[in-house]
């Protein structure tokens, strides 16, 4: 009796720091991922802000979204090849790369937030200024113009409410995140060999 308590105790006890290492593992990448994300979106931001370069601020911005969230593909290797025993299951690989991509992303919506709040609050007025001037510059008719700026000034409108914006920004890399998980997951599972 003391035998089968000594060994779940040992079996919990290895549990648990797997799962322990599983939750520092997803919290350093998803930290990781954040910072790269911070930065990059710092870097567009200003691209495009201070030289009106949108179409060269969003490649640059949806490039390091896909190297920032690169680091779920690391992280779940990460996971499987050192504290795992090189195996992982599908679900296992995607609730890695689902959390990191949460925290990533996370720390991009609080960035975006405070940027645009503090930094570059006439950010949209700008964009939409130069959304009207390319309409206007590719010969587009006034009835196309009218409805394009009709669409901006709701945009706009809807901006200002703060959870309309968080949401709205959480629709902007949530997606690529949760396509790099499942691709990483895809990719990274790994069955137990059976004898």
């Amino acid at each position: 009796m003391n035998a089968c308590k000594i060994s779940a105790r040992i079996f919990t006890s290895l549990f648990h720091l797997n799962k322990n290492k599983m939750k520092r593992n997803v919290l350093v990448f998803g930290l990781i991922s954040g910072l790269l994300l911070t930065i990059l979106l710092i870097v567009s931001i200003n691209l495009c802000y201070n030289g009106d370069n949108y179409e060269g601020s969003m490649v640059v911005g949806y490039a390091g979204m896909l190297i920032s969230f690169s680091m779920i593909f690391v992280a779940v290797k990460n996971y499987r090849d050192k504290y795992n025993q090189g195996i992982i299951s599908f679900g296992k690989a995607f609730k890695i790369g689902l959390f990191i991509c949460l925290i990533g992303s996370s720390i991009y919506v609080l960035v975006w937030m405070i940027d645009f709040q503090f930094f570059v609050p006439d950010y949209l007025e700008k964009y939409s200024a130069h959304v009207i001037a390319d309409l206007k510059a590719s010969g587009a008719s006034e009835a196309k113009i009218a409805a394009e700026i009709k669409d901006m000034n709701n945009m706009n409108e809807m901006y200002k409410n703060p959870l309309i914006r968080i949401l709205m920004t959480y629709a902007e890399i949530l997606p690529i995140g949760l396509l790099v998980s499942l691709i990483s997951a895809l990719i990274l599972k790994k069955k137990a060999k059976t004898v």
